[in-house]
């Protein structure tokens, strides 16, 4: 049998930016992979390109103009991956595997940003039709080329059989210090070391975990851009000085992905003009909904994630921009303060930047620990963090001591309470406090960092305002309380419009 006729081990759909990069991963670790786009010209491309590839241990591709031959060049029973736009498309390619002759044998797996509910739904619908797989993916181009971040749930048979291709093509890392194992070039993947993937759980538990990943993202990104904003406007620091501050900062604990690709951001000068590209870039953030579903999804389970919520505003409001001009010739604000210690400055804006990183992961932490309960998943938080140590957009040596947190204690209620942790935030808070109050005598909006101290500074405190919150819902609402001095699940009423208030338990 030719090259050209023997079957594939794995198909893929979708050749946009992630695709093409899995894609060529795949061959790299030994599979034949058959690829498929909806515009053919894109497939003619990337074989063009990338067909006389000299992949090792057999991998190769094949394109194919139409579904039928696609789904007739994979061995049966097949597994399939769709990396196609979230939404209907993911339905649609599903029913046009069907019809071309795809089965309750074969897995697909749908590799995008998809809402878990809609997973959720895929899998039941499909059942007898379709293996239907649901696995986040994140580590941007690179990530998807040389190993990124999978975050698989569905069928615990299917991941046995998906198994081997995710650890194979995962990013891998080193067990003992979190940091991943670099070196891959095409053709020549890295060996060694710990998977950046493993089972999360079924039905939609995988995106779900990758939704929770990119709403931390958002809040991690935006502690970024706030303590970036702090170092200009206090310390008055050139956009190089500050991507010289943030590589220092990489050296540190804050060592990850986003702070280092932070420094060559900020040192980059922008080719038309010479300027600092970081001023040339229109201050006006896009999203793509999953920070948005990670925000509202808190919000419908109760769990408090001010920080994530923060990170989304803080885009809306980046986006109206038009309405942020105009405002700026009115209204008006303080002087920024001075500081005459600008490298004591530097240093708490470093710990206000990893408290609220701690803050902000352990809220994300927390809405994965209701979410469990809510969908009937048993998450295992150590195993999420450490998955999420390399590859991933988050990866960060600070993961590690997640993975050793949740270690030590499985059951840990809140991030907050692990040892590491509390002794962290209690040792930096006062460069954290510090440095927002400064921001706020200057008039400089910190809402990311402002909301993770608020959530640590609510987490400490035994007593709140929402007794009288409570009595206040009562008073005009009937709503009824519970008392300090009586047993909890025991609720009472005022008669408040009476003459005489009396107090009755309801």
């Amino acid at each position: 049998m030719s090259a050209d006729t023997c079957p594939c081990d794995v198909g893929l759909i979708g050749l946009g930016v992630m695709g093409r990069n899995i894609v060529l991963n795949l061959a790299d670790h030994g599979y034949r992979v058959a690829v498929y786009n909806r515009t053919a010209s894109a497939t003619t491309e990337f074989l063009a390109e990338h067909g006389a590839d000299g992949f090792p241990d057999g991998g190769g591709l094949r394109g194919c103009d139409t579904l039928d031959a696609f789904v007739a060049a994979i061995a049966a029973p097949r597994v399939i991956v769709m990396l196609v736009k979230a939404g209907p498309a993911v339905d649609a390619v599903c029913e046009q595997l069907i019809a071309a002759g795809a089965n309750a044998d074969d897995i697909v797996v749908d590799g995008g940003n998809s809402l878990w509910t809609d997973t959720i739904r895929r899998e039941r619908d499909l059942k007898g039709k379709l293996s239907f797989f649901g696995s986040g993916i994140s580590g941007g181009e690179v990530g998807a080329r040389f190993g990124p971040s999978l975050m698989p749930g569905g069928d615990p048979a299917a991941w046995q059989r998906l198994r081997p291709i995710w650890e194979s093509i995962s990013a891998k890392v080193d067990p003992d210090t979190g940091r991943a194992i670099e070196g891959a070039t095409p053709g020549a993947p890295v060996s060694g070391g710990e998977p950046c993937t493993t089972y999360l759980g079924p039905n939609g538990a995988g995106h779900y975990v990758k939704m929770v990943h990119n709403g931390i993202e958002y809040a991690d990104m935006q502690l970024i851009g706030e303590s970036y904003q702090l170092l200009r406007s206090i310390i008055g620091l050139a956009p190089t000085a500050i991507g010289d501050v943030f590589a220092t900062y990489n050296e540190g604990e804050l060592e990850s992905y986003l702070i280092e690709i932070t420094a060559d951001i900020l040192r980059q000068a922008d080719p038309v003009t010479g300027q600092p590209l970081v001023d040339v870039v229109l201050d006006r953030a896009g999203m793509k909904g999953t920070g948005t579903w990670t925000a509202v999804n808190a919000l419908e389970l109760g769990v408090p994630a001010a920080s994530i919520a923060e990170a989304v505003m803080a885009r809306a409001m980046s986006a109206d921009k038009d309405g942020r001009s105009a405002a700026s010739r009115i209204l008006v604000g303080p002087t920024a303060e001075t500081v005459e210690d600008s490298a004591g400055f530097v240093d708490m804006v470093r710990d206000a930047l990893y408290c609220s990183k701690i803050c902000a992961y352990a809220q994300g932490f927390q809405l994965m620990r209701a979410a469990q309960s809510e969908y009937d998943w048993t998450l295992d938080f150590g195993q999420i963090a450490r998955i999420w140590r390399g590859g991933c957009i988050i990866r960060a040596v600070f993961l590690q001591k997640i993975t050793e947190a949740y270690r030590r204690e499985p059951g840990l209620a809140n991030l907050l309470l692990d040892p590491y942790f509390a002794g962290e935030i209690a040792r930096r808070q006062e460069g954290w406090r510090r440095v927002l109050a400064t921001a706020v005598r200057s008039g400089i909006p910190c809402p990311a960092i402002a909301s993770a101290l608020a959530y640590y500074d609510a987490y400490r405190s035994e007593t709140l305002p929402a007794g009288l919150l409570q009595a206040q819902r009562d008073y005009f609402g009937a709503h009824s309380f519970e008392r300090t001095d009586r047993p909890r699940g025991q609720f009472f009423h005022l008669d408040w419009p009476a003459a005489e208030r009396t107090l009755a338990e309801v």
